[in-house]
Parts: structure tokens; C-alpha cells; sequence
């Protein structure tokens, strides 16, 4: 059964805004595909139900994908009855996507609280698809059903409507730009993200870079940042004074709250950023940690500036790294990412 909620997957696919779509028949290949785009910044990923043995290579990938990546969200696509949407549900399948709409899919899905995203080309298909309980319609194929100007016009007369196109999204600045601009909800992309050459040459490399940049512009022409502010300063103690006494004149000045962890107190009150505080003097100048909205693709940005990281630490509810060089004071900085 799905791990992840209906709600769950939505919001992730609308909080990232693209959704890499793609198969292949080699297991191997296809874990490669998945890890280039969860390094990348993806949290959400579309296998398609093509060619022989299709399901058995998703379920060896999606148990895969649970081991080692249990962040992805990862769910099918091209399916179009309803046989073959229980299937793969049964298999684990977080969400079903169609190239049409099927009724009956429809139901199979609500049945188990799975998402379902049908590919509609008209008004009335859109409609339908809503009345089913679709919450997001797939616009396919976009590119030929009117492109971002049909998006504004089913968006004219219906504004509550979510539409995720697939096919003719491109990997470019502008086309990704008028789509959200056009108001689309997020983006399938396929071979134009994850080609059959990049594939061939071994070049996930390239695929993780790609995706990275694809999710940079949605953040810009949405109008956001993957680098928010800062999430807290780190103060170190000396041999004149120790961590306990820094933190208990914080307390005692501003009436913070602290909170002692193994290695370090955290200070904070009602408003945004902390205070850390750590127990042993490991520096001479403080460090600042950065906020992000997605630990992957701030990584990826930050190598694309020939910026060197330290080995990060991963956690189910925090993901952490060091930048390897200071900033021009001399100032340590690493990234973080929490749940809270």
C-alpha cells in the first residue's frame, strides 16, 4: 500500500512543482535515474507502465527507493483501466497518473485514498475529472491541447482548478515561465529532463544538474527562495566562560528558552531563528546556518558555484551540511533543513 497520504503527495508535488517522468527496463538504471533526481532537489517521481514487466521493475524500485531514498514519492504513470491502477497500488504506488480519464480509475483510487491525475484536454474533461474527486488534472498533451494559453483559459472561468501539463514542457527558462505564469499547479517533464542520451553515456551526473536547474527557475518565477534566512547563529565557548553560562545569560537577559541537546543548547523565543550554543570551544567565530525549503537542490546549487561541501548529515526530520570554505570573515556556514 501507498506510505504516503493523498494529502501528502499533493502538497509535495505542488510545493516542488515538478515531477520527472520516465522508465526503463533495467532496474539498476532506473534505481540510477531515481537517485539522480532526489539529487537533484525531486521529492516526487513518475514511472511510467510501459514495456514488459513494467510493475515487476516498480516494485523492485519503489521497495529500493523506500530503503535508500525514503523521501521520494514515487508513483506510476500511463495507466489507463483500472485493473492495472490496483495493480500497482497493491505494489505501493503512492499516486496513479493516465494519459486519459477513466471513471472507474477514478474510483479504484478513491477506494484507497491514492491520487489520481487523468490526462484531460478540454473543459468538460477537466470538469468531469473534478466531479470523479481529481484534485490535480494532467493536461496532456500540452503542448498540442493549446499549451499555457489553455491553461489560462480553463483557469478563466474555473480558478479553483490544479493542472500538472505533461508534454511540451521544455527544459528552458521561458517555457517554464509560461507555464507557472499561466497558473499551472506543477509540471510533468519527460525525456526533455531525463534523456535516452544522458541515459546511454551514464551521465546522471548531467540529469541531476538538469533537474536541479529546472526546479531554480520554477522557485524564481514563483517568486521564492531556496535559501530563506537564517536558521540560527552558533556561539562558541572559551576557556574564560562555558557554554552552560553563555546560554544561562541569554536566558536570564531575554527570558529565551533553552533546550539542551548532546552536543550544543539551543535558545529561541516566540519569533523565527535560534540561538546555538555549543558545549565545547571547537571554534573561535561563530557559525551561521542557513535555512532552505529543499536540502537536494541547495546542495546542487552550491556545487554549481564551484562550492566544495563537507560531508552532510541526514536525519528523517533534519538534513545538515558545512560549506568547506568561510565566508570573507572568516565565518563557518552550513545549510539546514527541518521539518519544523
Amino acid at each position: 500500500m501507498a506510505r504516503y497520504s493523498r494529502m501528502e503527495v499533493l502538497q509535495a508535488m505542488m510545493e516542488s512543482g515538478l515531477v520527472p517522468v520516465f522508465y526503463h527496463k533495467n532496474l539498476e538504471t532506473a534505481k540510477k535515474v531515481a537517485r539522480a533526481a532526489a539529487d537533484g532537489g525531486v521529492k516526487v517521481l513518475e514511472f511510467t507502465n510501459r514495456g514488459d514487466f513494467a510493475c515487476q521493475i516498480f516494485t523492485e524500485l519503489i521497495q529500493w527507493c523506500e530503503k535508500e531514498m525514503p523521501e521520494i514519492i514515487l508513483g506510476v504513470g500511463s495507466v489507463i483501466d483500472p485493473g492495472t491502477a490496483s495493480l500497482y497500488i497493491n505494489n505501493g504506488a503512492n499516486f496513479i497518473v493516465g494519459p486519459i480519464l477513466n471513471g472507474e480509475v477514478a474510483r479504484t483510487c478513491n477506494r484507497r485514498k491514492v491520487p489520481y491525475m487523468p490526462g484531460c484536454g478540454s473543459a468538460s474533461e477537466v470538469s468531469q475529472a473534478e466531479e470523479y474527486g481529481v484534485e490535480i488534472c494532467k493536461i496532456f498533451p500540452g503542448k498540442e491541447v493549446g499549451g499555457p494559453s489553455f491553461v489560462k483559459s480553463i483557469l478563466g472561468p474555473m480558478p479553483w482548478t490544479l493542472i500538472m501539463p505533461t508534454g511540451g514542457v521544455e527544459t528552458t527558462r521561458e517555457s517554464i515561465e509560461a507555464w507557472f505564469k499561466a497558473g499551472v499547479a506543477c509540471v510533468g517533464i519527460g525525456s526533455n529532463l531525463i534523456s535516452k542520451d544522458l541515459i546511454a553515456a551514464g551521465n546522471f551526473e548531467a540529469i541531476a544538474r538538469k533537474t536541479a536547474e529546472v526546479l531554480a527557475w520554477i522557485n524564481e518565477v514563483r517568486g521564492r527562495s531556496v535559501f530563506t534566512g537564517i536558521e540560527h547563529v552558533g556561539l562558541y565557548p572559551d576557556s574564560k566562560v562555558s557554554g552552560k553560562a553563555i546560554t544561562q545569560w541569554y536566558v536570564d537577559t531575554f527570558g529565551f528558552k533553552d533546550k539542551e541537546g548532546t552536543s550544543s543548547f539551543f535558545l529561541s523565543s516566540s519569533g523565527p531563528g535560534r540561538i546555538e550554543v555549543v558545549k565545547n570551544p571547537e571554534a573561535d567565530k561563530p557559525h551561521i546556518a542557513v535555512r532552505v525549503t529543499n536540502f537536494e537542490l541547495a546542495c546542487s546549487i552550491l556545487k554549481s558555484k564551484g562550492i566544495e561541501l563537507e560531508e552532510p548529515k541526514i536525519k528523517s526530520d533534519a538534513k545538515a551540511v558545512f560549506l568547506k570554505g568561510a565566508d570573507p570573515a572568516g565565518h563557518r556556514i552550513h545549510i539546514l533543513w527541518n521539518r519544523n
